[in-house]
């Protein structure tokens, strides 16, 4: 059987020479790692200053190397999103767009990062950094620890799920402050490119189509309600069209928008009020 010996501080400091440390002995080892932490972090942003004027970027390679990578069907499948403003669809460019442009772009550091949690809200902040021009980009926002599902709403507390919620919440806020560093011109001609690579596939219009329809279906939008949007049967549809509505999955997918923000048949209809409810605001007009 193994025997357990406590010793004092006493004991041990006169007999064995075995210093215990004492409280200020351990916050100060604790500061000294903070502040070299902190020392370090600062080093690095300072090290990326100076390789960026060491190694400026050449835009002409660099729109040169955005425009090959909108080449990619891969990626021009992913590259837009559509939302609806003044009851019109609207597409622009998406997160996954706008990493591939930040990464041909160079010498730009971006990213979400969270400042605080507390009180079942977390509160982070998307940059984006030209370290050339020392152009900044920020956006603070509030993260309720909230999940909200067609029937409840569901408050969060393992911390993957946290961390996934804000990470989603992040990226349309990253995507806008890449979108702010990079010149307006390259991002409308990678969007176009884009275009140009989906409507220019290989892939029979007939196959894509196979593949919207069971793409949709995981949200519960079926093929009748494709057809009531396009106004036409799917196989008369056309590359333009396919284009809009990968745009439009993409959104649903995201979290950009809802299906009802598209189709018809999900639009909640609008609260007529009671006649009850009608009398007793005309009494109170009186």
């Amino acid at each position: 059987m193994t025997e357990i010996k406590t010793y004092s501080p006493e004991y041990t400091n006169g007999e064995f020479g075995l210093g215990f440390e004492n409280g200020s002995t351990v916050q100060q080892q604790r500061n000294d790692l903070h502040g070299t932490s902190e020392a370090r972090a600062v080093a690095e942003v300072q090290a990326q200053y100076v390789i960026a004027k060491k190694f400026p970027r050449n835009q002409n390679e660099a729109f040169r190397q955005i425009i090959e990578s909108c080449k990619r069907y891969s990626l021009a499948e992913q590259a837009m999103y559509a939302y609806q403003k003044g009851g019109q669809d609207v597409t622009g460019p998406s997160i996954r767009l706008a990493e591939a442009m930040a990464s041909a772009w160079g010498n730009l550091d971006c990213g979400v990062r969270e400042i605080s949690q507390a009180n079942g809200v977390s509160v982070a902040e998307a940059y984006a950094i030209d370290l050339q021009t020392n152009t900044r980009v920020t956006k603070v926002f509030h993260v309720p620890h909230v999940r909200h599902t067609k029937r409840e709403k569901k408050n969060l507390t393992d911390s993957r799920d946290i961390y996934e919620l804000v990470a989603n919440q992040g990226a349309r806020r990253l995507r806008a402050c890449i979108l702010a560093i990079i010149p307006s011109d390259i991002v409308d001609a990678a969007v176009e490119q884009c275009k140009r690579t989906l409507v220019s596939s290989e892939i029979p219009i007939s196959e894509q189509i196979k593949r919207l329809v069971i793409a949709f279906d995981e949200f519960g939008v079926k093929v009748e309600h494709l057809e009531a949007r396009l106004g036409h049967n799917l196989d008369a549809t056309i590359a333009p069209e396919i284009v809009t509505l990968r745009s439009i999955y993409k959104s649903i997918k995201d979290g950009m928008a809802g299906r009802e923000d598209f189709f018809d048949a999900f639009k909640k209809p609008e609260k007529k009020p009671s006649e009850q409810a009608k009398s007793e605001l005309e009494e109170l007009l009186k």
